[in-house]
């Protein structure tokens, strides 16, 4: 601190008297430092020796300039006389700052060291540092941690500015300041965004005091793909008041006049040393590119540093063949063994425009118009009943189309568009030219303003948005590789597929699910050893690229639609769930349940049945589940389900898993089970990008990397969909060529597993197909609360080869809805007159919601000793009537016996006789009443009347006859 130099030089003058024998210091062996403000805001400039007990006198303390002092750009402060003097020629300064744009050796106070965060990894970090590399300092590139810092005192507020160029998101970059008690200043992220172009800017504002910078990467290289470094450079400094000397200007750049901020970098061919005022020429057998401190001997021309290319069409219909140095021309005609550029200008008849364009009168290809279409000759209005099916189709090469570009990547990430080239037009093909070495990247880039679908297709959460589809092959003698990115820059985005070595002509489509993919790139690398030219032979070419539905696009044909309008000339498309008779613009409805097929509509093959337990949405564009289902068990038993309580989106976590370094990562998912279709989708995102990259669907994955090892919030990346087509829904284990094997997930309940079956409309080289997932959920009323989402225990990322996802989704709400075969009926004795029915779940319970227990009844009931009294009670009574019965049939039989005896002795008596057997006499002692009662059926009352008559003395009742024959039988027996 510049009080203790005060203190010190006190400390120095009694010293110096105790040493008076040392020499007097010179102007060499002392510099000037001001010390630490006042209260008055006023300071004292002291000289402080360079070296210790050298030498004596040093000049007394005076009195400095204001702390409010201080110098504009160019300037410096003369510390002896106290001013600011402009900088000499070849030198700059920032005046009230410093600057760092020379990176030949780490400057002075900057420290970077690699340390592991993850206490689980064994990377050895100690070796892992930011690299200088001339004109920027580099990264690491492995999986450690490493820190570059730099603290600086300011004497006011001021800021830090800085270019970077970070291109990567499998490298996090972060950018923070901390003051000098280790605690962060505020700011908006720490997290630095990727690059949209070359270089980016990046300013943060510094605080009055201690600021100590810090800048922090880590590598996640998940993919088997090189890992592309974090650039800085031109780091500047603002808020030091003053600098008390000028920077050199470092070689290859120069400053001409007094007073330069900044040093301007030499042209090309020329060079310059450090400190330079002028640039030098290099020689006619040497080459320097721009901003180089010295030149090199050009190589002798071979035919790898030549081009051909075609010429736009003239008038007459014809291109010439053109013959032409790579640009900057590094190599010497003269030099021995070289070639000589062959001779151009051999004509040929131009290739038609390529389709959506037109050949004009001045030989060049226009885009065609609203409404019409062309195969490349001339445009055509799209008849009634059809419309023009916009895109870009591109496969005659003559001119570079306007959305593309080429250019060569040099020195790892610099380069020039304007200057560069990488790939040239050749009439049927555009192919890779050779670059300065063959460890350059030559890029070919489209960009696409936007998407749009077709009128007679409806958006819905499943469509197919747009396809990008081209054709290409590879020839190589070395390691070359191509690869294929699609983002929203050329310089942030992604890896979608690579090829590495020869491969034959082929073609690749991507599916465009997302309007922010507006960028495509192809990126030809003939090597990755660095300073070779020996692969210049290997090429890649591509013969033709297609893009569908995109803004601004042309029509190469005109699609079929439904005439229903008045206006003729518009399109109208088939209501949902209708398809197109072929060539008519007829339109017949699918049939039911059926939705329409996105890359077809015209046809009965364009309606897709819906898969078991899904119904088609309004648009019929995709089929969707309401979450309510019925299955039949294995007993033969409809089981009702119902998944609402489980429709939200849910993500979970993998288990820990590990990069090749050791690194702990997961792998984070997102899962939308079902839902009508305005149901909410699974997201992931990408938060380390600026415009946080977002994907959508039933299921979706990213990777995290938690908060425990990043020190500020969880960062997820790399977001990709695994589902965004319902299927369908069965307890089968295969439905549509898509399988879910028990073996994954063993099973340990009597239930069957109902399996909700996706696909992914994305397409990769690995998984041609796109990708399947399958959700299995299984009933498992322990969990009385929340669910358990697991991953097969032999696949733990969820998916054993990449393209075929499995889950098992635990949970009660998977259980089938109760109803009442799932509970029995339990009835009590009969206590006190009351009897009790209570209801209970049938155990093992394996059901949820639904129905509920019937509430306890209770009934009124007659008990035992009631029944018991009621039965001797009837006993009795039953006893007696049997006895009164026995009584009567007694009496009777008695009076039977009597007459029966009567009978037998009426023959002993001699007066008369009497009748026989079959006469109507009436016998002794019988009762005639009784047979006249028979034959007569007279009335009860009647018969009473005949029982109260008195009995003659004889013992016969008095019975009126009712007939002659029974008056006779009377006189008979008086007469006897």
């Amino acid at each position: 601190m510049p009080l203790l130099h005060f203190c010190y030089f006190v400390m120095w003058h009694l010293f110096a008297h105790a040493n008076a024998e040392l020499p007097l210091c010179k102007e060499s062996d002392y510099h000037f430092e001001y010390t630490e403000c006042d209260v008055l805001e006023s300071r004292w400039r002291v000289a402080v020796p360079n070296k210790l007990d050298t030498c004596t006198g040093l000049p007394d303390p005076v009195k400095g300039t204001q702390c409010t002092f201080s110098c504009t750009d160019g300037e410096f402060l003369d510390m002896s006389s106290q001013s600011c003097q402009k900088c000499a020629a070849g030198s700059y300064s920032l005046g009230t700052g410093m600057a760092f744009d020379e990176w030949v050796s780490l400057p002075a106070g900057f420290i970077t060291h690699g340390i592991n965060i993850d206490e689980d990894a064994q990377t050895n970090c100690s070796k892992s540092m930011w690299v200088p590399k001339g004109d920027y300092i580099a990264s690491n590139i492995d999986e450690c941690t490493t820190t570059l810092s730099y603290a600086v005192n300011l004497k006011k507020a001021g800021a830090v500015s800085f270019e970077y160029l970070y291109p990567d998101n499998n490298i996090y970059f972060e950018f923070f300041v901390q003051n000098d008690q280790c605690q962060s200043t505020d700011t908006e992220s720490r997290f630095v965004k990727i690059s949209k172009a070359d270089w980016s800017q990046y300013n943060v504002k510094l605080n009055k005091g201690t600021n100590v910078l810090y800048w922090r990467t880590t590598a996640y290289p998940l993919q088997e793909t090189a890992v592309k470094s974090v650039l800085l450079r031109n780091i500047a400094i603002s808020g030091v008041a003053y600098t008390s000397e000028c920077f050199l200007c470092k070689p290859g750049t120069y400053s001409a006049k007094l007073g330069s901020a900044r040093c301007q970098p030499c042209p090309a061919d020329s060079y310059s040393n450090k400190g330079a005022t002028v640039c030098h020429q290099c020689e006619p057998d040497t080459y320097a590119e721009a901003g180089s401190g010295s030149c090199k001997v050009r190589p002798a021309c071979t035919n790898s540093d030549y081009f051909y290319t075609h010429t736009p069409c003239d008038f007459n219909g014809q291109t010439q063949l053109m013959y032409k140095w790579m640009e900057p021309k590094i190599c010497s005609e003269s030099a021995v063994g070289a070639v000589n550029l062959p001779a151009s200008g051999q004509k040929t008849a131009c290739p038609p425009c390529n389709p959506g364009f037109f050949l004009t009168n001045t030989s060049t290809c226009e885009p065609c118009s609203n409404d019409f279409y062309s195969n490349g000759t001339a445009c055509a209005k799209c008849p009634a009943g059809t419309e023009p099916v916009v895109g870009f189709t591109y496969k005659w090469w003559n001119t570079m189309p306007s959305n593309m570009r080429s250019f060569a990547l040099r020195r790892e990430y610099t380069f020039n568009m304007e200057q560069s080239t990488g790939w040239e037009l050749a009439g049927e093909y555009i192919y890779t030219v050779s670059g300065e070495q063959d460890s350059d990247y030559v890029v070919l880039t489209l960009n696409v303003p936007g998407y749009r679908l077709p009128q007679s297709l409806t958006k819905d959460d499943a469509t197919e948005l747009s396809r990008i589809t081209f054709v290409f092959e590879t020839k190589c003698t070395a390691d070359c590789t191509l690869h294929f990115m699609a983002g929203y820059t050329q310089m942030n985005n992604n890896i979608v597929e690579k090829w590495q070595g020869t491969t034959g002509k082929q073609s690749y489509s991507y599916v465009v699910q997302d309007n922010i993919t507006t960028s495509f790139t192809w990126a030809f690398r003939r090597t990755q050893q660095h300073g070779t030219r020996n692969h210049t032979s290997d090429v890649a070419k591509i013969y033709s690229i297609v893009i569908t539905n995109a803004i601004d696009g042309v029509a190469s044909q005109c699609r079929q639609c439904a005439v229903g309008s008045s206006d003729l000339s518009a399109c109208v498309p088939c209501p949902p769930g209708h398809y197109m008779v072929n060539g008519t613009g007829v339109c017949k409805s699918c049939p039911p349940n059926t939705f329409i097929r996105p890359q077809q509509i015209i046809g009965e093959g364009a309606c897709i049945p819906c898969g078991p337990n899904t119904y088609k949405n309004k648009a019929s564009s995709a089929c969707v589940s309401d979450c309510t289902l019925q299955v039949q068990s294995g007993a033969g038993q409809l089981l009702h389900y119902n998944f609402s309580s489980l429709a939200n989106v849910t993500g979970f976590r993998s288990s820990p898993r590990f990069t090749s370094g050791g690194l702990r990562y997961f792998q984070h998912f997102h899962l939308g089970l079902c839902g009508k279709e305005h149901r909410k989708l699974a997201v992931c995102v990408d938060n380390v990008t600026e415009q946080r990259r977002e994907v959508r669907g039933y299921a979706c994955q990213s990777m995290v990397v938690p908060s425990d090892t990043r020190g500020q919030g969880a960062v997820s990346s790399q977001p990709f969909v695994i589902a965004d087509m319902l299927v369908g829904v069965t307890t089968e284990k295969t439905l549509d060529h898509i399988s879910s094997l028990e073996n994954m997930f063993p099973v340990d309940t009597a239930l069957p597993d109902v399996i909700f079956y996706y696909r992914s409309s994305e397409t990769t080289q690995a998984c041609k197909k796109g990708r399947s997932t399958t959700i299995r959920m299984r009933c498992d009323s322990s969990l009385t609360a929340g669910h358990q989402i697991s991953l097969p225990s032999y696949c733990p990322e969820g998916t054993c080869d990449g393209c075929s996802f499995h889950f098992l989704w635990r949970s009660q709400d998977a259980c089938p809805l109760c109803t009442p075969d799932h509970y029995r009926e339990i009835v009590s004795a009969c206590v006190q007159g009351i009897q009790r029915t209570t209801y209970v779940w049938q155990q093992p319970l394996q059901c949820y919601a639904g129905v509920s227990l019937p509430a306890q009844k209770v009934n009124a009931c007659v008990s035992l000793d009631f029944w018991l009294k009621f039965g001797v009670s009837m006993g009795t009574v039953a006893a007696l009537l049997l006895i009164g019965v026995s009584c009567y049939f007694w009496k009777r039989t008695r009076k039977l016996e009597y007459k029966y005896s009567k009978l037998m002795t009426a023959g002993d008596k001699e007066e008369c006789e009497l009748p026989a057997a079959d006469s109507c006499a009436i016998m002794e002692g019988e009762d005639a009443e009784d047979d006249l009662i028979y034959l007569t059926k007279k009335s009860f009352f009647h018969k009473a009347k005949i029982y109260s008559r008195e009995r003659t003395s004889d013992g016969f009742d008095s019975v009126p006859l009712k007939s002659s024959s029974l008056l006779r039988n009377q006189e008979d027996m008086d007469e006897c």
